[in-house]
């Protein structure tokens, strides 16, 4: 795949970059329009966002270069080719969960009520990001042959994208993408459930995401790592059991307290 998708005055704009943008501007307008409904301002969803995506980057390539440190040690200017790829989501969900409580204690909006409203844009946002990915011929399998593709009915545009070097390789983005924009259908129709508490959408994406990502993180040649073990995997551990016993502490309350959809 050609990473590259046009050039404007000698400077290459990546595949990967359009990919990132893209999902964001989508992930604003709808976080946007559900804010609406419990008089969040739009002036303070949008510098929410600025500062959150700002940091959130900065995050989830800090995260990257500390597993990859033995390269960018030798190589310190490439810690700044951010274009060129090497974003982990994890250190960006950090970095901008961080950024999210500060501003919104700030600004006396509930932390959980925003993140609530957040993680359902995001998971969509993390669906158009990955095809950034396949644009770079990163974040693939193990080696498999065309037969094996085609009987999983993959589109052949994928299929052909997943040929590099002459090789088929299992095509994990687009795997964990297809997850991520199933999990936005499903939390688009659990976030108007009656029932649903503050803080519990946040929880159910804690869970959902870790569980996809502990799975096909198995399946990727390219994970970071600590020791012997694969960094996403162990993160998404921790996450599930997080989000499962906060969400567990807020099912216990009263039935008709801190719901989601009450002003």
């Amino acid at each position: 795949m050609n990473p590259v998708a046009f050039t404007v005055f000698g400077m290459e704009i990546k595949w990967y970059s359009i990919m990132l943008l893209i999902g964001m501007i989508i992930g604003f307008f709808i976080t946007l329009k559900e804010a609406k409904r419990f008089n969040i301002s739009k002036d303070f969803v949008i510098n929410l966002f600025f500062w959150t995506i700002i940091i959130g980057l900065i995050g989830a390539r800090i995260y990257y270069c500390i597993f990859n440190f033995t390269y960018y040690r030798e190589n310190f200017t490439s810690i700044f080719k951010v274009w060129e790829g090497g974003l982990a989501i994890h250190g960006g969900l950090f970095a901008g969960l961080i950024t999210l409580y500060i501003y919104c204690k700030k600004h006396d909006v509930d932390p959980f009520r925003m993140t609530d409203i957040v993680v359902v844009p995001l998971i969509l946002a993390q669906a158009i990001g990955r095809w950034g990915n396949f644009f770079n011929s990163e974040a693939h399998g193990a080696a498999t042959t065309l037969a094996h593709l085609r009987e999983l009915k993959i589109p052949e545009f994928i299929i052909n994208g997943m040929k590099i070097g002459n090789v088929y390789y299992e095509p994990t983005f687009f795997y964990e993408s297809m997850f991520c924009l199933i999990g936005f259908i499903i939390f688009l129709f659990i976030r108007r459930m009656r029932y649903i508490k503050k803080g519990q959408m946040t929880c159910l994406y804690m869970m959902y995401y870790s569980t996809g990502r502990f799975f096909i993180e198995a399946m990727r040649t390219d994970s970071l790592m600590l020791g012997g073990f694969r960094m996403a995997q162990l993160v998404s551990i921790v996450l599930f059991l997080t989000g499962l016993v906060i969400f567990i502490f807020l099912a216990r309350k009263g039935k008709y307290e801190d719901l989601y959809n009450e002003n």
